[in-house]
């Protein structure tokens, strides 16, 4: 007997986005989540939708590849980039958000919706919710060990591993306003016809409406914390974790074994601000994001770390401005797991061997909370097509998105043979050039691939798949 619903197994991004796909149709979903019976080594509430990194969903600009998808996602009724933007907090030209509101405000949804059902259980058997009806994997890159063991066996391949690592989050009020200053790159900077007496003026004026503050170090005091940062104490890992680390989300004391100047060309680059104690350029800079709406919470900007906490609190305390810093969460790094994609995956994320597995999130090498979302939005819709024709699953069922749109170059991106495959972000490399001559300028350009993206969109949508809006 055929099943009347769908399963999905994973309550954060993808699957959250995929359930309420399903369940806004009139598809019933049973949706499973092991908290809190269970948690992750990098989960700590019971809410689903948890943001256990970063709270930034990046860039808003259509000049950006993820601000990109977020518009396509718009325009398919994405309900966690709703959630997002309406739980944002100041960050420049990001989408960053209230990590603890986001998820309330998805749980909620989820929860009053009354085509699913939220059954708190771990699952690690997928072969037998897949001999009836359509199941829609979406456990993240920290799988259980019982239900990656039962993918292994379903995909017939060895896992794969690389690392993640957050950054560390801080009172607001433990931080030295003496030294630190608020400012986004290159808004902050002196103007040539201001004096400093009207600059300092401005910036004070100005604060309230900046998402960053800036800590400026002088190159003793760079040198001395990039020495302390190479030798200090690393957790741990088990000796059958291998470490290959994702360039895209690098522990800074890696990055800081690389050459004496790698943070200052990185997350430290000072370009874009002047120390208003000085009004010159400092030697390198620190940067703090806003991680909540009421701007109580700070994270540091690009110091995802494996330090051991009390190596974090010595260390990160030798930044100017940090020196009594309350840490209100510490920098953590764990493994995370994803298939072999490009040899199992179609680009509608369904399992080449198996019509009735859809897999979802970053356990398909996308990277990312935006790319995460977009690929439960196209498992769920081709999930949808499935469940209505599930004794005659073929090609004509299939939605796909074009290579032009950024959610059809990752599906593509992530169902291409590849023997270097690794986790990919939104990015404008993956999508096809445009015709005639090449464009010099970037921005420019960007905005082309962006405007075409989004008009080839809008035709799919009223040409081929209007029952999608």
């Amino acid at each position: 007997m055929i099943k009347d619903y769908i399963t999905i197994i994973g309550g954060g991004l993808a699957g959250t986005e995929a359930a309420y796909q399903i369940a806004k149709r009139g598809i019933k979903v049973k949706l499973y989540e092991m908290k809190p019976i269970k948690f992750s080594p990098a989960h700590s509430n019971q809410n689903l939708a948890e943001i256990v990194c970063s709270n930034s969903f990046k860039s808003n600009l259509l000049t950006n590849a993820c601000g990109l998808l977020k518009e396509e996602l718009r325009k398919l009724d994405s309900l966690l980039i709703k959630i997002a933007d309406e739980t944002s907090v100041p960050a420049g030209q990001a989408l960053a958000v209230d990590r603890e509101v986001f998820s309330e405000k998805v749980t909620k949804a989820i929860e009053e919706n009354e085509n699913i059902e939220i059954i708190h259980e771990e699952i690690t058997n997928i072969e037998e919710l897949a001999k009836e009806g359509i199941v829609v994997i979406a456990t993240g890159p920290l799988t259980s060990d019982d239900l990656a063991k039962n993918i292994q066996k379903i995909t017939n391949q060895d896992k794969l591993y690389f690392y993640d690592a957050a950054a560390p989050i801080i009172n607001k009020d433990s931080i030295n306003f003496d030294i630190a200053f608020y400012g986004d790159r290159y808004a902050q900077e002196k103007k040539k016809d201001e004096s400093i007496e009207e600059w300092k003026q401005r910036l004070e004026e100005e604060k309230e409406e900046q998402s960053y503050i800036n800590l400026p170090m002088t190159q003793e005091e760079y040198e001395k914390f990039v020495k302390e940062l190479v030798h200090a104490e690393v957790v741990t890992l088990h000796d059958f974790e291998k470490r290959e680390i994702f360039e895209g989300c690098m522990p800074i004391e890696i990055m800081a074994q690389r050459g004496l100047d790698t943070l200052r060309f990185g997350p430290l680059k000072p370009v874009g601000f002047d120390d208003p104690r000085t009004g010159r350029r400092p030697y390198a800079i620190v940067q703090l994001r806003q991680d909540d709406k009421q701007a109580t919470i700070y994270n540091m900007v690009g110091f995802q770390t494996n330090l051991k906490y009390g190596e974090q609190k010595r260390i990160f305390s030798m930044i100017p401005g940090l020196e009594n810093a309350e840490f209100i969460k510490y920098g953590v790094m764990h493994r995370n797991t994803y298939i072999n994609s490009t040899e199992l995956l179609d680009e509608t994320y369904q399992l080449k061997t198996n019509p009735h597995i859809y897999f979802a999130g970053q356990i398909t090498g996308v990277e990312g909370y935006v790319e995460s979302i977009s690929s439960g939005m196209v498992a769920s819709l081709n999930a949808i097509k499935d469940f209505q024709n599930i004794d005659e699953i073929h090609e004509d069922h299939k939605v796909i998105f074009s290579p032009y749109t950024v959610i059809g170059s990752l599906a593509q991106y992530i169902s291409t043979p590849n023997a270097k495959f690794q986790p990919m972000n939104a990015n404008f490399g993956i999508l096809p050039e445009l015709e005639g001559k090449k464009i010099k300028d970037k921005k420019e350009r960007y905005m082309k691939l962006a405007k075409r993206g989004l008009n080839d969109l809008e035709n799919t949508l009223q040409n081929h798949y209007s029952y999608i809006k």
